[in-house]
């Protein structure tokens, strides 16, 4: 496999035999192509799933499915890496699929798919046919399940499956909180050691990553900064709430395919209710080498202040080195080949962004939906 795929809550890192010729890009109008041979650089080539809001992507292990989460669209499928699609969302009953994770059980891909409202759904025969996994519709403190921005739903944002086994996940629902389960989902619990009563935002989870040589060790980002986990979610430490660390508000974080103490992390330099009144969100790219204990601008070549938000990222690992990737709420998508130190715009084609975060960032935008303090 020579193709990568970039959206905003989609699987992050793509793994090949010879470099990327290929990067599937999720925006807000559709899955954009771009492509690329030796010695030259992406081009767009073409569109697919023209007019649908691409939340998520997901390329599954076993078989090379591809799959698409849609914004109030259900699942797609590919079985040729997005040449041709066909919808699967036979058993979703909640049509807004948010997040997609994949796992690997007795040698065979099952697909798990997060949603608005928050719910999650799993599926064993690529899609054909989907469960719903049972607890998320009587879950313990839903009453202040909340998300400040209209239609004020929450969402099963972030998915993650432990590497070792295959029915202990992990799900991020913004904003409401951290759930896990060792059962594949037939029974779970919540991680909040993390909150606190005096955060400024209500556990509100962005992102869960497991650290792939310790996946013991987990880093989630979230409206109050980037936390990290040794014991699996038991107890936590804020690694960047201090008073004007670049990026207030992450979002995504990848680790180094070749050193898993070096991990990248993007995101706005605050909460999205101060991108109305500075019009703009001064996205960034920062990188560090020793487990989030120091930290490094890694966005050369990027506008400075950038306008937009960065709300995805994404790397590609082949023999020899790794290709990264990040789409803006404008619809530039930069890449990367030389471990983020440098930056080249590649091509735009439509917002790579979260729903409408990226209308907070359009020409003319007010904020008559609340306070701006208040939108995550």
């Amino acid at each position: 496999m020579t193709t990568a795929c970039l959206a905003p809550n989609g699987m992050s890192v793509f793994r090949g035999d010879a470099p990327a010729t290929r990067l599937l890009v999720g925006t807000a109008k559709g899955v954009a192509v771009f492509e690329r041979t030796a010695g030259s650089d992406w081009k767009l080539s073409g569109t697919t799933l023209d007019g649908n809001h691409i939340s998520s992507l997901l390329i599954e292990p076993v078989n090379g499915g591809l799959y698409a989460g849609i914004h109030r669209g259900g699942v797609f499928f590919s079985p040729d890496l997005g040449r041709t699609w066909e919808a699967r969302s036979t058993g979703l009953t909640i049509e807004h699929v948010y997040s997609l994770v994949s796992a690997v059980e007795n040698g065979k891909p099952v697909v798990y798919a997060g949603t608005e409202p928050p719910s999650l759904f799993h599926s064993a025969d690529e899609g054909r046919t989907w469960d719903e996994l049972p607890g998320w519709r009587d879950m313990p403190g839903m009453d202040k399940w909340v998300f400040p921005m209209p239609p004020k739903i929450p969402h099963a944002k972030t998915l993650a499956v432990d590497p070792r086994d295959p029915k202990t996940l992990y799900v991020g629902v913004e904003q409401a909180g951290l759930f896990t389960t060792s059962d594949g989902g037939q029974t779970w619990r919540e991680l909040d050691s993390y909150s606190k009563p005096d955060d400024k935002s209500y556990r509100d989870v962005h992102q869960i990553a497991l650290r792939p040589n310790h996946p013991d060790e987990i880093y989630m980002t979230t409206g109050m900064g980037l936390y990290r986990s040794t014991d699996r979610g038991e107890t936590w430490i804020n690694l960047t709430h201090r008073e004007g660390f670049r990026i207030g508000y992450p979002d995504r974080l990848i680790f180094s395919p070749v050193d898993d103490r070096t991990m990248y992390l993007c995101g706005a330099f605050s909460n999205p209710g101060t991108w109305i009144s500075l019009h703009r969100a001064n996205a960034t790219v920062l990188v560090s080498r020793d487990l989030g204990a120091s930290w490094q601008p890694a966005s050369n070549g990027m506008p400075d202040p950038m306008t937009a938000n960065l709300e995805a990222m994404s790397l590609y690992a082949a023999p020899g080195g790794f290709s990264m990737f990040v789409g803006a709420t404008n619809g530039n998508v930069y890449t990367s080949d030389d471990g983020g130190e440098n930056w080249r715009l590649i091509g735009d084609f439509a917002p790579v962004s979260k729903v409408d975060h990226y209308r907070l960032l359009l020409p003319g935008a007010v904020s008559s939906r609340q306070p701006a303090a208040q939108a995550h």
